[in-house]
């Protein structure tokens, strides 16, 4: 039989009555004997909890310090990149002296709170949740300043003296020889991380759950990070070979019309690299890929979800699978097929990548004398090249013209060393944004890529998971003017698991007129009457893995959906028409795995980025 537990008033009354009774049963003498003890014990708790409270205010005051210097140090590496020489030791020399503040503060608040005092402090029920947590969160900063960030300093843009005249084999060295650093950086960043969530996350003292709330967001995003840098470390100097010559297909993906790793393929470049150097062999277009027939086969699963649009024999449909290793397997062994060569690996970039670059670079010359800049690179390559060739080859070989001039900046760039901090900024922000996705031939290379964004993943994670991802089925260039938005409504938790609430909502903003009819076309030749600039997308969700789908609608109303997986997912997907100056909404309800924690979100980078609203959860019952 079952009992209601006692409340804790009811529990302080009957410690009290029990108090009470035994003082009752003491002799004088003992009382007056055990009044001393207490009163020393009183005293002493007195003692305690003042050292306590002054060396809380300190540690706090230490550890204030310690945020202002890692700020500092913070914007000294943002205004380091693409600097000149002495500016570049000026960026240098601020952010070596923050790194030593903050270390400095670090540690005064560590020891601050560290000891016997703190310790017991710290576990006293209720009111020690806070001192855990200052406690906590001082220990994380101590082996932040000291652990993580110095590996982290070493490799930032500019550091050293001679740092704006090193060549790109040299920063290749030196980037393999801190790869070690780099490992333990990120072991400590990821314990540091699970530590930080494990502190109490409620007190009395609302001002420490704010700074255990700032400091665990913060990790957040410095542990992926730090594992991000550590497998660079490992994969980059032999991928861009720094022990023997390797050679890559570059694919340039047209994000004017939708595919799944992000953009059509469009123009490619066979690419070498040794120590860092890049030549560019030669530069094609789809149509000289679009009659190769490469004998690959990527499973089952593949097949049954994507066997319909033949994917493997048709270059245009080749990366429609968001899992990126998918699409460069296909073009590798379409590009060994079409010219014998085989490949150490595949990469893909946009023209959103190409103008990050561009701002790194420098402007280029293109052959008919237009100006290539961050600024154009975008529009040149997604909206001004359709209205200015009608021709369909001279448009095609204007659209390579940019890929080659983008792709010339960047080889005349990485001869010259100052351009390097820059550079390294510009790709980590391509990267980040998923505008660039690498996959390698060789497996040990591939498996360490795997679990990274560069690889262009499709993760097989267990946990909560969500995902939208367009293909365009019309045929022509209409998602430049593509919006998306994903807000995903968590339910509450059931003995069947967590309602799921998915409200995925697609605009076009195409004009109504104006555009040109490469853009407008509907080579799906739809059966049902359309305006020029009317769109259709096949609108794919990813469900966490085990789900199950109650209901589809579109704008309220039930509607058709295809079922399959990819890589554990359930995949729903949608055939939308889309017309111009139009938004649809649709509204995916689900039973999921009950789960406390926000879903991992699948990106497809195409023109505009997806906005994504993850509503808070409520808590399942254990």
């Amino acid at each position: 039989m079952r009992t209601r537990p006692t409340s804790p008033v009811a529990a302080w009354k009957r410690w009290w009555h029990s108090a009470t009774a035994a003082w009752g049963r003491l002799d004088p003498s003992s009382r007056r004997r055990a009044v001393h003890v207490l009163s020393g014990v009183a005293v002493l708790c007195l003692i305690g909890a003042g050292w306590i409270a002054v060396t809380a205010v300190l540690a706090r005051t230490e550890l204030v310090a310690a945020q202002r210097s890692l700020d500092t140090l913070r914007l000294s590496v943002a205004g380091a990149a693409g600097q000149p020489g002495p500016a570049a030791d000026r960026h240098n020399d601020d952010r070596k002296a923050a790194l030593d503040s903050a270390a400095l503060h670090a540690d005064r608040a560590h020891s601050l709170t560290s000891g016997p005092a703190w310790y017991l402090a710290a576990h006293v029920p209720f009111f020690g949740r806070p001192l855990d947590t200052v406690r906590g969160l001082a220990d994380v900063a101590d082996r932040l300043t000291h652990d993580v960030l110095p590996p982290v300093m070493r490799m930032a843009p500019g550091h050293g003296a001679n740092a704006t005249h090193q060549s790109v084999p040299e920063v290749l060295s030196a980037l393999g020889d801190t790869a070690p650093d780099l490992e333990r950086a990120a072991e400590a960043a990821a314990d540091m991380r699970a530590e930080t969530h494990e502190l109490p996350r409620s007190s009395w003292l609302p001002a420490a759950d704010r700074a255990r709330m700032q400091v665990a967001g913060q990790l957040d995003r410095i542990a992926p990070a730090m594992s991000d840098a550590a497998v660079a470390a490992k994969v980059l100097p032999p991928m861009l070979g720094a022990q023997e010559p390797r050679r890559y297909l570059v694919v340039f993906q047209n994000t004017a019309e939708a595919r799944g790793t992000g953009g059509l393929p469009g123009a490619f470049a066979a690419l070498t690299v040794h120590k860092g150097q890049l030549a560019f062999e030669s530069f094609g277009t789809d149509t000289m890929l679009a009659e190769v027939e490469p004998s690959l086969d990527l499973g089952a699963e593949y097949t049954k979800q994507y066997g319909h649009m033949d994917p493997v024999d048709t270059w245009a449909n080749s990366n429609v699978s968001p899992h990126f290793p998918n699409a460069a397997r296909i073009w590798a062994s379409t590009w060994r097929e079409y010219s014998g060569q085989k490949v150490d690996g595949a990469v893909a970039l946009d023209p959103s990548a190409l103008a990050r670059l561009l701002r790194a670079t420098g402007p280029g010359q293109m052959p008919d004398g237009t100006e290539l800049t961050a600024d154009n690179a975008l529009d040149l390559a997604e909206r001004t090249g359709y209205a200015r060739y009608p021709d369909s080859a001279q448009r095609k070989a204007f659209l390579l013209d940019v890929a080659r001039t983008a792709a010339d900046r960047l080889v005349t760039a990485l001869d010259d060393p100052g351009t390097l901090p820059g550079l390294i900024m510009a790709g980590y922000d391509i990267v980040k944004e998923e505008r660039l996705k690498a996959w390698s031939a060789r497996g040990e290379e591939q498996t360490l890529l795997a679990e990274h964004p560069l690889s262009g993943t499709l993760s097989a994670t267990t946990g909560p998971f969500a995902g939208v991802v367009v293909n365009n089925a019309a045929g022509g260039k209409l998602d430049y003017y593509l919006q998306r938005e994903l807000r995903w409504i968590p339910g509450r938790c059931t003995s069947d698991g967590r309602s799921v609430t998915a409200r995925v909502t697609l605009t076009n903003n195409a004009p109504a007129s104006g555009l040109p009819e490469y853009v407008t076309q509907r080579g799906d030749k739809p059966r049902y009457p359309t305006r020029p600039g009317d769109n259709r997308l096949l609108v794919s969700y990813y469900a966490s893995q085990d789900a199950l789908l109650d209901s589809v609608t579109v704008d309220g109303r039930p509607t058709m959906v295809n079922g399959g997986y990819e890589r554990g997912h359930p995949v729903y997907t949608v055939d939308l028409e889309l017309p111009a100056q139009s938004s649809r909404t649709l509204t995916f309800r689900l039973r999921e795995p009950a789960a406390d924690r926000p879903p991992v979100l699948l990106s497809q980078s195409l023109v505009t980025p997806l906005r994504a609203r993850v509503e808070p959860y409520p808590a399942c019952d254990s």
